[in-house]
């Protein structure tokens, strides 16, 4: 299975300006399995610490936190000298071990010939509230659920996928290659991007296998819940979460606390929002009603929609029926699109977006998503079925006269002066780093 990723940890590798990684996502987002791979096949030798499997590797670091004395004693551990030369370190679940986190900086300072990656499932949670945080000290990546790119490359359409990530300019596909994309995307909506039902599923074909796998994921978020949060938060963070299927369905998709408890406001699940989001759980896309640069500065963040990380985990939470995938265009517009529109947020962040917004003018109009990319402003409108209809495109398009409007749907690529249609299986071109 190929994660993008990896080439990104080639590039940090034989990087001269070289620090400590802190890989970041989402638990079951296939973390160690990358590391531990890139670390098998790049290195001659390969450290693994695991601080939630075994707390008991904290003690190496209580002596202090000079990297001398603590590469000592994880020789000691692991019972052979550990060189710098052709090593991987890797410190598993490091938010379990603070101190750990904090000798980051020590590395980085004192030792920096030591390749070193980190990874935690909570780490956007953990970092900077039990011990001083390495400020500068390392570089941040973060995995995601695979993208639709990296489903292709796993279910063998090695060709299909190149043609995608070379593509530089919207062309139609022949519509019997249009419909075959189409074929894997419903599939993979299903699936959703979590490697193990992606895998599971590649080898066995078994739909039911996968629903099991996804539930067995979804009841490990609830004990994260109740693990890493007091009691009265880890009820309100699963009120928050459990809520955020039907807020989707709605046609109306801004979030709404009503919609959590009866008569509930934001003061009272503003924590349980930052620590799903900083969990890499939720995705909050918030409403702008100016389109200028910087986005951020014109966004209202009292008004927002939110978008599941995954949405196999999300078809999971509504008992979606796997006989969608079958039919022509269903599974796009069920749930008034929200599939379709969990999918794009999916896509756009995976391909580097860090940040999403909507546009909203009054109770008129509304496009769905709106992204900064070169120094452009992108606006983006998701149609989950085959209606031609971009009213409220036009309305932005009258407003503030962009160079090139969007829109994502089950059609194949369209261009038409300022306009242009995308399939959706193609959003990776809209990704931050290329030109469309």
């Amino acid at each position: 299975m190929q994660r993008f990723l990896y080439k990104k940890l080639l590039e940090w590798k034989g990087s001269k300006h070289r620090k400590p990684v802190l890989l970041q996502g989402a638990r079951q987002t296939g973390k160690t399995w990358l590391v531990t791979e890139f670390g098998k096949h790049e290195y001659l030798h390969f450290v693994y610490l695991n601080f939630e499997e075994t707390p008991d590797l904290v003690q190496l670091f209580k002596e202090g936190l000079s990297p001398d004395k603590i590469i000592e004693n994880i020789g000691l551990y692991m019972g052979y000298r550990i060189s710098h030369e052709g090593t991987l370190l890797f410190f598993d679940e490091i938010q379990s071990a603070p101190k750990a986190l904090t000798s980051l900086k020590y590395f980085q300072e004192k030792a920096p010939e030591y390749h070193i990656i980190a990874a935690g499932s909570l780490l956007g949670v953990s970092i900077g509230k039990t011990s001083p945080f390495p400020v500068g000290k390392v570089s941040f990546m973060n995995l995601f659920p695979m993208n639709f790119t990296e489903y292709l490359m796993a279910a063998g359409e090695e060709q299909i996928c190149k043609k995608l990530l070379e593509m530089k300019a919207p062309k139609q596909f022949p519509e019997p290659i249009h419909d075959k994309l189409l074929g894997h995307l419903k599939i993979f909506m299903f699936l959703g991007g979590m490697p193990e039902a992606v895998a599971d599923y590649l080898q066995n074909k078994d739909v039911q296998r996968v629903r099991e796998i996804q539930k067995d994921i979804l009841r490990a978020y609830e004990r994260d819940f109740s693990k890493y949060t007091e009691k009265l938060q880890a009820v309100k963070t699963s009120e928050v979460w459990n809520s955020l299927p039907n807020q989707l369905s709605r046609e109306n998709k801004k979030f709404k606390y009503s919609d959590v408890r009866k008569n509930s406001r934001a003061s009272s699940y503003e924590l349980t929002m930052e620590w799903l989001s900083k969990a890499g759980l939720i995705y909050k896309v918030e409403n702008i009603s100016v389109p200028k640069l910087p986005l951020s500065a014109y966004a209202d963040a009292g008004k927002f929609k939110v978008y599941l990380h995954d949405t196999g985990l999300l078809g999971a939470m509504l008992n979606l029926s796997s006989t969608l995938i079958l039919e022509p265009t269903t599974l796009f517009s069920e749930f008034n699109g929200a599939f379709t529109e969990n999918l794009v947020a999916c896509e756009l962040i995976s391909h580097g977006h860090e940040k999403l917004y909507y546009w909203t003018s009054g109770n008129a109009a509304e496009v769905d998503f709106i992204i900064a990319k070169n120094g452009k402003i992108l606006p983006i409108e998701v149609k989950s079925g085959l209606n031609k209809n971009k009213k409220s495109l036009q309305s932005y398009a009258d407003k503030y006269k962009p160079d090139m409007v969007y829109r994502l749907s089950p059609r194949n690529f369209i261009q038409s002066g300022n306009f242009t249609n995308l399939p959706l299986y193609a959003s990776n071109l809209l990704a931050a780093n290329e030109e469309v």
